[in-house]
């Protein structure tokens, strides 16, 4: 027989096995968590993507057509949809790029602009109240002016420089160029909001 004893290891307490497995269950609980969150973010950002592809465009401003509703290097949400009313500002193709411009009047109007630049549709003066200054600008139409079948006829909100349905190359827009209704600024952060 040896005479060394031999160590019999020591057997851990109950409370302290519970412990261990109150731990190790922990880290358990937080990879699972863990990973719940990033499937959760991933289904997100993937329904985001949809959305901004399939419902919303994101359109940066470049120039001051539409001052001072809209400024340059702003970011603009428009909606995809062809059903827009008078007044709304809508994206629309021309050109290769997309504009946004304000409705004025569609297919059948009668649109009027004086020298002072004051509009009047079917002879009714409307109200801007999101101008800072009236102006005939650059035009080229006689007025009245009949909105053609299928079309809206658009302005910038600053009128001495922006180029819309007064000029020819331009003119009104058919509903098939129409991408959507602007409906809020998502940048700068102090100018963000629903537009109206």
């Amino acid at each position: 027989m040896d005479s060394r004893k031999q160590e019999i290891p020591e057997i851990p307490s109950i409370e302290l096995l519970k412990e261990e497995l109150a731990r190790e269950e922990s880290r358990y609980g937080f990879r699972k968590a863990l990973l719940s969150a990033a499937g959760v973010l991933v289904v997100i950002a993937a329904v985001a993507a949809l959305l901004a592809t399939r419902m919303f465009v994101l359109i940066r401003i470049n120039g001051n057509s539409m001052e001072p509703t809209l400024k340059e290097d702003e970011i603009v949400f428009l909606r995809q949809t062809k059903e827009i009313e008078t007044g709304d500002v809508i994206g629309f193709y021309f050109g290769g790029r997309i504009l946004l411009k304000r409705v004025i009047g569609s297919a059948g109007d009668e649109i009027d602009i004086d020298s002072g630049g004051n509009v009047s549709v079917n002879g009714t003066k409307l109200d801007e109240p999101y101008l800072t200054a009236k102006s005939l600008g650059k035009c080229e139409l006689e007025f009245p002016y009949k909105v053609p079948e299928g079309m809206v006829f658009v302005l910038g909100d600053n009128r001495a420089v922006s180029i819309d349905s007064r000029i020819k190359a331009v003119g009104c827009v058919q509903e098939d160029q129409i991408v959507g209704r602007a409906i809020c600024i998502g940048w700068p952060p102090g100018r963000m909001g629903i537009m109206h």
